[in-house]
């Protein structure tokens, strides 16, 4: 270990940090020591051949289901306040429907699909100290839901964020709290280790994981996945879509020497031109992926780093919201890269109806529009014939959600929609619809019920 990362290690053992988490800090630093930390080069990958598919998976029997998800639990990546969209509290709490959000679908589809397999299935989420009471909170909801031995929640780990121009981990006296960042969602293998929700579900008859972010409503529990993974005995397994433009900028997957592997954005060398191809690249991560508890064990009993993850240098600034604060770099790794390093892990091709992220507003007004309608089982359903419609609405008046909200109070029907351009500063009156390839120009209000 370089004697200018000891003071990164100190920081974070003082903080109380677990002996794995240190751990894989550790080799997080060490990576960032190597020549191209962190880098990936088209180079040296090849695209990935075919590789399974959901519709050509059977449906199981009843008691083949059954047996599969009864042994899964449902994890949801909750740790996110929504920050791109000016949010300041949990963004799995934003409205999706009208007085529905995020997590109250989420609970929704797990009771559904607990009512139609007969199974446990517990919900556990992967909280961030900002995200944890309020989402604790909105789910006494549905006193259903609430399993009698495992916890609800786990909480997600830190790190400290390093100076990039010295490699020292940053001082801000002006808000300690920013001087620490989390290690990205491959923290998950360690936080759920070292919170002992691994040791408490396996301990309650828990095999296998499913694993999703709180803002894809798309990541249902899937029983003809359940059952693959228990009939093959499949370690890992990775949900991927066949690669559109609207995926150039997304991690997808490769194979390097042999083996399969994800890269992220963040992995791209400068001057690096291949990483958009989606052509080339055909399978993208969907960030839905399926885990042997037992396996992850093995693992861990192993090396407490466990599973190895490449590098992803992450760089920021200390205070997100001052562009001219200290810059700062962040050791991040992505939990999907597993799927190099499991042996006996697999890729598998969903549709996109899986696969509905929510990242910025021109994702939210579609699932808000028409375009889907929230099922009782909490399946967002398409009403649209052939793929959602592309929107783009303009970062100066609608990135932030009360500019958004400002502006479109009502979401235009969508479901005949192709794609939607909005420039400039446009409202959107009531019970408007919109039709085919739209583009709007403001400076302009859309009266109640035009058609577009």
């Amino acid at each position: 270990m370089p004697d200018r990362f000891t003071k990164t290690l100190s920081k974070m053992r003082s903080a109380g940090a677990h002996a794995m988490e240190l751990a894989a800090l550790r080799r997080r630093l060490e990576q960032l020591a190597e020549d191209g930390a962190g880098e990936m080069p088209g180079s040296e990958l090849e695209p990935l051949e075919d590789i399974s598919r959901l519709v050509d998976l059977p449906e199981p029997d009843a008691d083949a289901a059954r047996y599969a998800l009864d042994r899964t639990a449902v994890l949801k990546l909750n740790g996110g306040l929504g920050t791109s969209m000016g949010l300041t509290g949990p963004k799995s709490l934003l409205e999706i429907k009208p007085g529905k959000t995020f997590l109250d679908v989420i609970a929704m589809q797990v009771l559904s699909t607990r009512k139609t397999y007969n199974a446990r299935l517990p919900l556990v989420l992967m909280n961030s100290a900002g995200t944890r009471e309020p989402s604790l909170e909105l789910l006494k909801k549905y006193p259903d839901l609430a399993d009698d031995v495992i916890p609800a929640d786990f909480l997600q780990g830190r790190e400290p964020k390093i100076a990039a121009a010295d490699l020292q981990p940053v001082d801000w006296p002006a808000n300690p709290e920013l001087e620490w960042c989390p290690p990205g969602h491959g923290d998950i293998y360690i936080a759920l280790a070292v919170s002992g929700m691994r040791d408490q579900l396996l301990a309650e008859g828990i095999k296998w994981c499913f694993v999703s972010n709180a803002d894809n409503l798309g990541a249902v529990p899937d029983a003809r996945i359940a059952a693959w993974l228990a009939d093959q005995d499949i370690p890992f397994a990775m949900e991927t879509v066949l690669g559109t433009p609207a995926d150039r900028k997304g991690g997808h997957l490769a194979r390097r020497d042999g083996r399969i592997v994800l890269r992220e954005s963040a992995q791209v060398p400068e001057g690096d031109e291949s990483f958009g191809d989606v052509a080339r690249w055909r399978y993208f991560n969907t960030n839905n992926i399926w885990f042997d508890l037992e396996r992850l064990k093995e693992l861990q009993d192993a090396d407490p780093a466990a599973p190895e993850l490449p590098l992803i240098v992450n760089r920021k600034t200390v205070d997100p919201t001052d562009s001219g604060s200290t810059p700062v770099i962040q050791l991040e790794t992505a939990m999907g890269a597993a799927v190099a390093s499991v042996e006996g892990a697999q890729a598998i091709e969903i549709p996109r109806t899986r696969f509905a992220p929510v990242k910025t507003t021109d994702d939210l007004l579609v699932v808000r529009s028409d375009a889907y309608v929230l099922a009782p089982s909490g399946e967002m359903v398409p009403e649209f014939t052939t793929s959602p419609p592309v929107v783009s609405l303009g970062k100066e008046h609608f990135k932030l959600l009360r500019d958004f909200d400002a502006r479109i109070p009502q979401a235009p029907s969508l479901k005949e929609c192709t794609s939607l351009v909005v420039e400039g500063d446009v409202t959107f009156g009531k019970d408007v619809v919109l039709r085919g390839e739209v583009k709007v120009v403001g400076p302009k209000t859309i009266p109640d019920g035009e058609i577009l």
